[in-house]
């Protein structure tokens, strides 16, 4: 670490100097607080030595100025005249520890060691921060996600309620908690809850909790979601396979916003942003009777569109390398590469499971290719059976007695019409897509048949 000492002592400089040299530290030693700023201005220090009593600005007026310019740098005060005022008062300015003289190298040493450990651990937490919030990142840059990340932007600072719709794998869950880190909660807890995962029966104590025995094996007060999600955010995953009874409790709770323990006789009251989402047509389970309208009205304030992959394909070779590398970073094995043509052969694909699909695939072929480089041929020969793209796709090369302009005028024709298919044979989006003049485009698909 390095180390800045600002003492008018010329003794006290050269024996600091010397004993934190012994111990491995950089140190820069100045006799006044305004060199003492200097030397800060030209360099990075971690930690500063500071005197209280100094010629011209005194050190606790350095002290403030270092804590205005230069809050991550750790004071330490040092005085041979100190009383307990000066040292509260440097103690609530900031100072990490006040020293008084003659100094103690024990305890300098030992203070030293014990901050050395402090900030090694919160690098470390913010190397662990950053890395979970790369696993949060929406990746993409297609016109669908642009459009999804403005609705997130424009969502997240509001309090509305927020229902999701999209298909299993889309990454409903990520936007929830885009919605929860642009918020103002976001430094507050985000709980969730798989309406789908639990049992109907224990629904209602797992969101509202329970008292001690309120019913068997309730050994203990258990909090609910909404108890742990006080202040921040609770997300309600596959809210549309709710209980209709289920549906009527967590209504009333909503209108009042105050729930009650299983077995308790108090309500109590919770500040909590609800988030839900569903894979179902919740329209349809209205009409036909298996979802409440009124709950309904309730969840979707803003309603939020996660389109599947197979309408956003362009992102898919972004897709690819994120998880390549998030995964490879993770396993600690080493990192892995895409060969030529990898990447683009993904996109032949339709992945069903979406997001969720294509994550497990990548993670399956870093598992089984025995080399740094995952090739053309191995993305090929384990993608799924029920590609007939892919199918089509070896086809079209693969038959004989056609001419190279030929085959490229296959495949060309077959590439149009699948993704003139997939943004709902609309022109303008198809030439956005594929980053082509719109007139150009539509001669092609004219030349083609297509349209």
């Amino acid at each position: 670490m390095q180390i800045l000492i600002v003492d008018d002592e010329p003794q006290i400089r050269s024996s600091l100097e010397g004993l934190l040299r012994d111990e491995g530290y950089e140190v820069v030693s100045v006799e006044s607080g305004e060199k003492g700023l200097r030397a800060i201005d030209e360099k990075r220090f971690e930690i500063v030595i500071l005197d209280v009593l100094l010629p011209g600005m005194s050190g606790i007026s350095v002290l403030e100025e270092i804590r205005r310019r230069y809050p991550w740098i750790r004071v330490f005060m040092i005085s041979g005249k100190a009383d307990i005022a000066t040292a509260v008062k440097a103690i609530r300015l900031g100072a990490y520890d006040f020293f008084e003289k003659p100094i103690n190298p024990e305890r300098i040493l030992l203070s030293l060691k014990n901050l050395s450990e402090y900030m090694a651990l919160e690098r470390r937490v913010e190397s662990l921060s950053t890395l979970i919030e790369r696993d949060y990142e929406i990746i993409g840059n297609s016109p669908a996600m642009r459009d999804l990340k403005v609705s997130i932007s424009k969502a997240a600072p509001s309090e509305g309620r927020v229902l999701i719709f999209g298909e299993n794998g889309t990454g409903k869950e990520l936007v929830a908690r885009a919605i929860h880190l642009g918020s103002s909660r976001k430094d507050r807890s985000f709980i969730t809850l798989n309406c789908a995962a639990i049992p109907q029966s224990l629904i209602e104590s797992e969101l509202f909790g329970y008292e001690r025995g309120a019913f068997t094996g309730a050994i203990k007060r258990k909090a609910g979601r909404f108890e742990l999600a006080d202040g921040g955010t609770l997300f309600l995953d596959e809210i549309g396979d709710l209980s209709l009874e289920s549906q009527a409790k967590l209504l009333r709770v909503l209108e009042e916003n105050e729930a009650m323990r299983v077995g308790g006789e108090r309500p109590y009251k919770f500040d909590v942003r609800i988030i839900s989402a569903t894979n179902k047509n919740l329209k349809r389970e209205i009409d036909e009777g298996r979802f409440r309208e009124d709950l309904y009205y309730r969840l979707n304030v803003i309603p939020i569109e996660v389109p599947p992959l197979r309408e956003r394909k362009s992102d898919i070779p972004e897709l690819a390398e994120y998880f390549l590398s998030r995964i490879c970073m993770r396993s600690g094995k080493g990192m892995k590469y895409w060969g030529d043509g990898a990447k683009e052969v993904l996109s032949l694909y339709e992945w069903p499971g979406n997001v969720r699909e294509l994550r497990n695939f990548v993670e399956r072929l870093i598992i089984m290719s025995n080399s740094e480089v995952i090739t053309e041929e191995e993305v090929r020969r384990m993608i799924p059976e029920s590609s007939n793209i892919v199918r089509k796709d070896e086809e079209i090369f693969s038959e004989e007695g056609f001419s190279f302009r030929e085959i490229v005028q296959r495949f060309e024709k077959e590439l149009l019409s699948r993704e003139y298919d997939s943004v709902g044979r609309n022109v303008s989006k198809l030439a956005r897509k594929l980053k082509m003049d719109r007139a150009n485009l539509h001669r092609k698909l004219k030349s083609y048949g297509i349209k």
